[in-house]
């Protein structure tokens, strides 16, 4: 059987508390575009910014008449709850297939509240989806979970899968640009997007499951061929491209390769990056990436304290944090800093001096989270068998006998308030000034809602969206 018309639909709903909607659903559109050669018509919804189909009778209206395979994706936990209620309102004849991470982590959960979900793709689907589309018979289908005859099937999993095999996005199947926002304001003109240029970490930070696919297994480093992701930005139009890669420099060489193919090819964007303190060792990455559009670097610090550097498995010091960024602050770029704090054994005025740590630095902005256990957190472990410490169910926040989540969050403000002050605003605008990472006409952006953004979008990271 040939599908002929194929929805891909991001479920999340706008919040008007949240910036995220600056983020593409790049996960659902790796799906959509690695299925479009074997189906008639692919359509792709993203319901932050589809008014019309916001009312769930025109869109199961539409699904009914128009879709005969409506794939999902379940990314976050926000609203979880109300994604699930969503879906159940979708017609039960048309065949519905739900990954993502969320989705991964809770298989049994969603079959359970979603009669209507046939089927799930546990982990990264895009060779999943494929077998699927093309009638390989279920049984058959790694990484795949389905109803049969009243009961649920696992199939094995699915071993990651080789990203240079991988289209990457097809950004004609949008059918909106993503902005910066707040509060459903728009904060800029500058268009964004995301590219996924490699897969994986070679870390092992014990905090962080960035380098764990959705099933927990270790997702091996993995590089595209730079000809294809030089191809990739240049079919691109948005003027900011975060590069999703958990961190980015990994390998120096391939980083100064691709910015040379960044100048030669004449591309001008904005490009935002994640990585470690270990880029200060390599100056001349330093000036190429300077030179090639590089503005904004994501630093993962996580802690000033020695002790819990060490307990996270950072691999590195505070002296050695120092040591690299007065090489950092030698060149024009926005730093941004991401710290965690409510650690274990770590007490109130340590935290707090986060904030006094990110001015001696001389970081233009910070976010931080409370210490956090995932599913397969290494850190789960150890929290459960660390007498005084909890997590929550919902999130994995940590927190402990002495200090409670309502202690946690007055810490944060602490933390938020003793860096947030009106010199820190000025120095972001004078940087942002100095590197031109907005026009003349955008400086009024700043004053309202810059800083905001910043804690907001990146205290957590960015995950493949």
């Amino acid at each position: 059987m040939k599908y002929k018309h194929v929805l891909a639909l991001n479920p999340h709903l706008s919040d008007s508390t949240s910036t995220m909607g600056i983020f593409p659903p790049t996960g659902l559109e790796y799906i959509a575009t690695n299925i479009k050669d074997l189906v008639d018509k692919v359509t792709l919804l993203d319901l932050r910014y589809e008014q019309e189909y916001q009312d769930v009778i025109i869109l199961s209206d539409f699904i009914k008449k128009e879709i005969d395979l409506l794939c999902i994706s379940i990314t976050w936990n926000s609203r979880f709850n109300a994604v699930c209620d969503l879906i159940c309102k979708f017609p039960d004849e048309v065949t519905t297939v739900v990954g993502g991470n969320k989705a991964t982590a809770e298989v049994e959960r969603l079959f359970d509240k979603c009669p209507n979900i046939d089927i799930i793709v546990r982990g990264e689907g895009e060779e999943t989806i494929r077998d699927f589309v093309n009638g390989v018979p279920l049984k058959d289908i790694l990484g795949l979970s389905y109803r049969e005859n009243g009961t649920v099937i696992h199939n094995k999993a699915r071993p990651s899968p080789d990203i240079c095999r991988i289209a990457f996005p097809d950004r004609s199947l949008r059918r909106h640009n993503y902005y910066g926002m707040l509060n459903g304001v728009r904060l800029t003109n500058l268009t964004f997007d995301t590219v996924l240029a490699s897969r994986g970490c070679p870390y092992n930070c014990k905090f962080c499951t960035f380098n764990l696919n959705p099933l927990g297994q270790k997702r091996t480093y993995i590089e595209r061929p730079l000809e294809s992701v030089i191809k990739e930005i240049k079919s691109i139009s948005a003027d900011v491209i975060m590069f999703s890669d958990d961190n980015f420099f990994t390998n120096p060489e391939r980083s100064k390769t691709l910015c040379d193919l960044i100048i030669e090819n004449g591309i001008k964007k904005i490009f935002i990056v994640q990585t470690r303190i270990e880029i200060a060792r390599d100056e001349e990455l330093l000036k190429k990436a300077e030179e090639a559009g590089f503005k904004i670097l994501l630093v993962g610090i996580e802690s000033p304290h020695d002790k819990i550097l060490k307990q996270l498995d950072k691999g590195f010091t505070q002296q050695q944090v120092r040591a690299a960024f007065k090489i950092l602050n030698k060149y024009n770029f926005f730093i941004h800093g991401y710290f965690i704090y409510g650690n274990i054994g770590e007490t109130e005025e340590e935290m707090v001096y986060i904030a006094r740590f990110a001015k001696e630095l001389k970081l233009d902005s910070i976010s931080f989270q409370k210490l956090r256990v995932e599913k397969f957190s290494p850190l789960k472990e150890v929290i459960e068998n660390t007498p005084g410490y909890h997590y929550t169910a919902t999130h994995g926040s940590v927190y402990s006998d002495r200090y409670s989540i309502t202690d946690l969050k007055r810490i944060r403000s602490r933390i938020k308030f003793k860096f947030y002050t009106l010199g820190q605003i000025v120095k972001i605008i004078r940087k942002v000034c100095k590197i031109q990472l907005l026009a003349k006409s955008e400086l009024i952006y700043v004053f309202i809602g810059l800083p905001e953004i910043l804690f907001r979008v990146l205290k957590k990271g960015i995950k493949k969206a």
